[in-house]
């Protein structure tokens, strides 16, 4: 996985972007009828139930834009919250809080939706050994977000990127000529390159599951559109000498089933890629 300061390097460049594309050369919408030293507060108000998430983004945003501006907070990133909750009042100049309204709201209803979403997976799975995933299923610019909301809600990230780790899928296997031969490939590349990354391998049948475990250094295995029954054959058959992961349509109605198979991990791409936002809104105070 990538470190904590790659990952803040991503919350960076993702706020100067998003500034870049909202304000552009200026707000003139503010600038044409509100005065400079015009002061103000303003309150981010709840108007969903779910799990809140990005408030300490938008602490982020609020200082890029204007150090002067203060925030009181009242509820924090991961916490429940229900309509007419308040989350934080921001104080400051009225132009600056204007300026940062729009990206704050955006990145805030996105993010606790996905928080959201997750904790409904994690509330599924309590009691079980079986963690869930998020993808690379997210929205182009702000996977950083996304995946932080997942955390927030509960869950578990996978790779961050293409970089972070190896993950063999079909094609990659198809394309290399078969599963051991990807797997050889990637191992001689990785110490030809001085790399130190984890592979997962995706199995689509059991007879791939035995050709992956005939492999040592596998990280983890991924059974791939395998029902209850197979998957539960398939966790019996790798005997923890890998860690599990199923993946392929598990919504939550089924994501139970497939943690009493005894996998280790579900992915789900819903996580990201199928939530409606949550709805918030910043009003003068």
């Amino acid at each position: 996985m990538i470190s904590q300061a790659q990952f803040q390097k991503e919350i960076e460049l993702i706020i100067s972007n998003a500034v870049r594309e909202d304000v552009g050369e200026g707000d003139h919408s503010s600038l044409a009828c509100i005065p400079t030293e015009a002061q103000g507060k303003a309150k981010l108000l709840v108007k969903d139930d779910g799990i809140i998430a990005g408030v300490d983004f938008a602490k982020q945003v609020f200082n890029y834009i204007d150090p002067e501006l203060k925030m009181e907070i009242l509820i924090k990133d991961g916490e429940r919250v229900q309509k007419r909750d308040i989350v934080f009042f921001v104080e400051g100049s009225s132009q600056s809080i204007l300026k940062a309204e729009r990206l704050v709201l955006n990145a805030m209803q996105r993010m606790s939706a996905i928080a959201t979403k997750t904790n409904e997976f994690v509330q599924k799975l309590e009691g079980t050994n079986t963690k869930i995933l998020d993808t690379r299923k997210t929205t182009p610019g702000i996977r950083a977000l996304e995946k932080w909301a997942v955390k927030i809600g509960g869950g578990e990230n996978h790779r961050f990127a293409l970089y972070d780790m190896v993950m063999l899928k079909d094609n990659h296997i198809d394309f290399a000529g078969g599963i051991t031969q990807a797997i050889n490939k990637t191992k001689q590349y990785l110490k030809d390159k001085g790399l130190d990354l984890k592979i997962i391998v995706e199995a689509r049948d059991f007879k791939e599951i035995e050709e992956i475990l005939k492999s040592d250094g596998i990280y983890r295995i991924l059974i791939d559109n395998f029902n209850y029954e197979e998957t539960k054959q398939a966790v019996k058959l790798i005997n923890k000498q890998c860690l599990t992961e199923s993946s392929g349509g598990i919504t939550l109605d089924s994501v139970r089933k497939y943690a009493e198979s005894g996998v280790d991990y579900v992915s789900s791409g819903a996580l990201t890629h199928s939530i409606y936002n949550m709805d918030l809104s910043l009003k003068a105070v």
